[in-house]
């Protein structure tokens, strides 16, 4: 409202045409009032009469509606009367009486959920999804969106905010009992059995591999008193015992040390569960390692990567991520323009949220137009909106220059009908 525009200055020449268009009219009737009064005078006849009062009548209007329109904008005449220049002067009332007319007749719950029922959102939202250039668009402005929203967090906050989440969380939450009862679950099930399946094969595969390696660390171990011929007899029973053993364990699923291996795997379960010792050095543990400075590099560049990931795919229509995405757009367009239920829980969702944002910030969204109108300078504001309206309102002088010639000349008609 400081500028006026160049539709703005062709607005206020169409208000200037206007202006002077009601002006002559006004000058007209005058004219022609003071010709029929001379007339008149100079024995016309009864026409003059009538001429005289219609053009009389014409004035009158002209002129009372000539004030009503001025003293919208300002005062007659720069005359102090009361009650006009209505505009500058009760700018900011208008405001007020603006910002409560929205609020009461636009942003009411009855209004929104009424205009928006009647729209239909979820049945045209649907059908406009289910068009595949429609969901190609809405694909390519989501990842627009997305791509954008990752280029403008930093890395480093979201590493920060990451890995303190993930730090609070786990320090927050003792993990050993849920450990416990997945490891009892596990044993339970059977499920370790497995792995210790491919240890002991990996581990006696090794052996055959690394025999001569075994050997020699148990004869390097020996005291070096004792014979080098016993170290070797030695190096050679441990090796063969070793490898008897995994063989053993590896081909036995009864062998005692795997019922043994059962037997502390269910025990330590139960201890991560109820023992508080053993709870307590697991949570010593977690912290340790959570602390390290390596897992907290683990977690940042954990976040580098899915941003990473995240970029690429959205860059690429052909990604998995977008062609998802796509689907499912169409999957739910058509189900939005075919099924009633889903329309109507779209329906349901889009009045909620728009009735929650209208009875929440009604007085903030009133107070916007009341606190604009509140800023516009008064006389600005004026030559504005005479420039937006004013064209129309010459036609209220037009008119009752019109309208006033037609009673006037009724009114004398009746008179001179009733005297006669």
């Amino acid at each position: 409202m400081t500028v006026f525009s160049a539709a703005d200055e062709e607005k206020r020449r169409g208000v200037r045409r206007m202006k002077l268009t009601a002006a002559g009219l006004l000058l007209f009737v005058a004219v022609v009032y003071g010709l029929a009064e001379w007339a008149s005078h100079q024995g016309a006849g009864p026409w003059a009469g009538y001429v005289a009062a219609a053009a009389e009548a014409g004035m009158v209007g002209a002129l009372a509606d000539w004030f009503a329109v001025t003293a919208l904008f300002r005062r007659p005449l720069g005359l102090p009367i009361p009650h006009t220049a209505i505009i500058p002067n009760k700018k900011d009332q208008l405001g007020v009486s603006l910002g409560e007319f929205v609020g009461e007749n636009f942003l009411s719950e009855d209004v929104v959920r009424q205009r928006l029922r009647a729209v239909g959102i979820g049945t045209r939202l649907g059908s406009w999804l289910a068009e595949p250039e429609h969901a190609d668009r809405v694909t390519a402005e989501l990842a627009t969106a997305l791509r954008g929203a990752l280029t403008v967090l930093r890395d480093s906050d979201v590493q920060a905010v990451v890995g303190e989440a993930i730090t609070r969380r786990a320090d927050a939450q003792e993990i050993a009992p849920g450990m416990g009862k997945m490891l009892e679950k596990i044993v339970a099930d059977g499920g370790h059995r497995r792995a210790v399946d491919l240890v002991v094969a990996r581990a006696y595969d090794w052996l055959v591999l690394h025999g001569d390696s075994v050997m020699d660390a148990v004869e390097g171990g020996a005291p070096g008193w004792t014979p080098r011929f016993v170290d070797k007899r030695i190096g050679e029973r441990v090796y063969k015992e070793l490898l008897r053993f995994c063989a053993e364990m590896r081909d036995m699923p009864s062998h005692p040390a795997r019922g043994a291996l059962d037997r502390f795997l269910g025990d330590f379960a139960s201890d991560l569960q109820s023992d508080t010792d053993t709870r307590a050095r697991v949570e010593r543990l977690k912290g340790e390692v959570l602390g390290r400075g390596e897992v907290q590099d683990l977690i940042a560049s954990a976040w580098t990567a899915v941003r990473s990931m995240i970029v690429a795919a959205a860059e690429d229509e052909r990604s998995e991520l977008r062609l998802r995405v796509r689907a499912s757009l169409l999957t739910l367009g058509a189900r939005m323009a075919t099924e009633p239920k889903v329309q109507e829980k779209v329906d349901r969702w889009v009045e909620g949220a728009a009735v929650h944002v209208v009875t929440t910030y009604r007085k903030e969204i009133t107070s916007l137009i009341t606190d604009t109108v509140a800023g516009w300078d008064a006389e600005h504001t004026t030559r504005k909106i005479e420039a937006h309206i004013g064209r129309d309102l010459q036609f209220i002088r037009i008119n009752g220059t019109v309208v006033g010639s037609l009673a006037g000349l009724l009114i004398y008609t009746v008179a001179r009908a009733l005297g006669a």
